[in-house]
C-alpha cells in the first residue's frame, strides 16, 4: 500500500469526528488501495446502526497502516432503511452513502452490480447487512488478497475454522449444501479452489470485474463473478485469474427476517441454467435436450385428442403445437433469458412457432433427397434429416428470435453519484 498513513480516531469509533459529507466520486483520483464496501439492503432498518458500529470498530483499527474505506448501501427497501442510514452516517469515521433504487432490477445481484459500477479504489467487498457476515473479517479479506496476489477472496463456511452455524434449521443447511454441490458439479473448472460458491461475503479487485458484462439473477452474485466470462478493457474474455479463501463462521441474523424463499431458489436454478448455457455450444446442447423433452407433452396431447375422437391427422398438428409451447417456455426461461427484452413475447412466440412448424415441412423433402439422390436407407436418411433441421432450427432461432439488439455506439455515461448521508433514487 502506498497511501499516506492516517491519524487514528478516538477510542470508540462512533464518537469519532464525523466524516464530512462528500461525493463518493471525488474530483481527485481515488487513493490507491482504497476499498469500497457494497452492502445491498432490503428492509434492514433494524441492523444498520449495529452494522456501522461494528464496521467502524473493525476498520478503524487498520486505518493507520491500512487502506481507506468507504461504504455504499444499495437499497431496495420499502421501510425506513435509507433514513436510518442517513441518520447514522455522520457519526462514522469513513464515508457512507446510500443509493436507493426505485425498481429492484436483478434482485440482490443487480444491487451489487450497481454498486460495482460506482466503486472507486482497488478493492470491492460485498457483504450482507444482517450481520451474518462478521464485519471484523473485512480487513482480513483484503489482507489475504494483497498477500497472495489473488483477484477474488471468498469468505468460506467450509474451510477448517469456518462454520454454517447461523443457518436456521436442517432444511436450510441441506438446501445450502445441495446448491453448493450442484454449482460445483456444473462448473468444476471455474469453481476450482472455491469451497463455498454460495457465499455472499467476498472481496474482488475492481480491475478484475467488468460490471457491464454481468447478468445477475437473484442473490448468488459470487457465482456470476466467478463463472461468467467478462470482457476487461483491451483484453480477451476472462474470469478472476487467482482466488483465495478465508474461513468464517456464519452468524445468526441480528434483526429482521431472512429473504431466502422458494422463489429465490427457483431463480437460483434459472441462474445456473443461464450460466451453463452461456456459450453457443452449450446452448445448442440445451436446445436439443429441450427439444427431446418436448416429445412428452406432444405425445400426451396426441393421446388426449385422439381419445376424445379427433382424427389422427389434425390431432398430430394440434399436438405438435403443445410441444412447441413447451419448448418455447423452457428455451425462454433457461437458454435465452438475457435476450428477451428487445422483442415482445408474442413476436418471439410467433417466430419460434413458425420455425418449429417449418421444420416439419423441410424434413420430408430432405428425407426424399437423401433417399433418392444419395441412396440412403430410410432410417439413416430420417436421422440425418433430423440432425440437419435441428442445426438449422437452432441457428435460425438464435438469429431470428433472440438476436441481441444492436445499439449505436455512444460515449460512456457518467453514473449518477450517490451522496453521503443522502438518499439518491435510481
Amino acid at each position: 500500500m502506498s497511501e499516506e498513513p492516517r491519524t487514528p480516531h478516538a477510542a470508540h469509533p462512533r464518537h469519532a469526528a464525523p466524516h464530512a459529507p462528500v461525493l463518493l466520486e471525488a474530483a481527485e483520483a481515488p487513493a490507491r488501495g482504497g476499498v469500497t464496501l457494497i452492502i445491498p439492503t432490503f428492509n434492514e432498518a433494524g441492523n444498520i446502526t449495529e452494522l456501522l458500529d461494528r464496521l467502524a470498530a473493525s476498520l478503524t483499527t487498520s486505518l493507520p497502516a491500512g487502506p481507506p474505506y468507504s461504504v455504499l448501501f444499495v437499497d431496495d427497501s420499502t421501510d425506513d432503511t435509507p433514513e436510518v442510514i442517513e441518520k447514522a452516517a455522520p457519526g462514522c469515521p469513513f464515508p457512507v452513502a446510500v443509493l436507493h433504487r426505485e425498481t429492484a432490477d436483478g434482485g440482490l445481484g443487480g444491487a451489487v452490480v450497481e454498486g460495482i459500477k460506482r466503486a472507486a479504489g482497488d478493492w470491492v467487498v460485498v457483504m450482507d447487512a444482517d450481520l451474518q457476515h462478521p464485519p471484523h473479517l473485512v480487513p482480513e479479506l483484503i489482507g489475504e488478497g494483497e498477500r497472495t496476489g489473488a483477484d477474488l477472496v471468498v469468505a468460506s463456511r467450509y474451510l477448517p475454522g469456518g462454520s454454517r452455524a447461523g443457518l436456521a434449521g436442517g432444511y436450510r443447511v441441506a438446501v445450502s449444501r445441495g446448491a453448493t454441490w450442484l454449482a460445483k458439479g456444473l462448473f468444476p473448472r471455474a469453481l476450482r479452489g472455491i469451497s463455498d460458491p454460495m457465499s455472499g461475503f467476498f472481496a474482488i479487485r475492481r480491475s478484475a470485474v467488468t460490471a457491464e458484462a454481468l447478468r445477475p439473477l437473484g442473490y448468488k452474485i459470487l457465482l456470476e463473478l466467478a463463472v461468467r466470462p467478462q470482457l476487461p478493457l483491451g483484453g480477451a474474455p476472462s474470469r478472476p485469474a487467482r482466488t483465495a479463501e478465508v474461513p468464517f463462521v456464519f452468524q445468526e441474523r441480528h434483526a429482521g427476517e431472512s429473504k431466502s424463499t422458494a422463489r429465490e431458489g427457483m431463480r437460483f436454478l434459472a441462474h445456473l441454467a443461464a450460466l451453463r448455457s452461456a456459450t453457443p455450444l452449450a446452448r445448442m446442447i440445451g436446445f436439443g435436450l429441450v427439444g427431446l423433452s418436448g416429445f412428452v407433452p406432444n405425445l400426451l396431447a396426441l393421446w388426449l385428442l385422439t381419445r376424445a375422437g379427433m382424427h389422427y391427422l389434425p390431432a398430430e398438428i394440434a399436438a405438435n403445437q403443445a410441444g412447441v409451447l413447451w419448448n418455447f417456455a423452457l428455451i425462454e426461461g433457461l437458454l435465452f433469458r438475457d435476450r428477451r427484452r428487445h422483442r415482445h413475447w408474442a413476436d418471439r412466440l410467433g417466430r419460434f412457432a413458425l420455425l418449429a412448424n417449418a421444420d416439419l415441412l423441410l424434413r420430408l423433402p430432405l428425407i426424399g433427397l437423401f433417399v433418392a439422390r444419395f441412396g440412403l436407407p430410410v432410417l439413416p436418411a430420417t436421422a440425418l434429416a433430423l440432425v440437419t433441421t435441428f442445426v438449422l432450427r437452432f441457428a435460425a432461432t438464435e438469429a431470428l428470435v433472440y438476436l441481441p439488439r444492436r445499439r449505436p455506439r455512444r460515449g460512456p455515461r457518467r453514473p449518477r453519484t450517490p451522496r453521503t448521508a443522502r438518499t439518491t433514487k435510481s
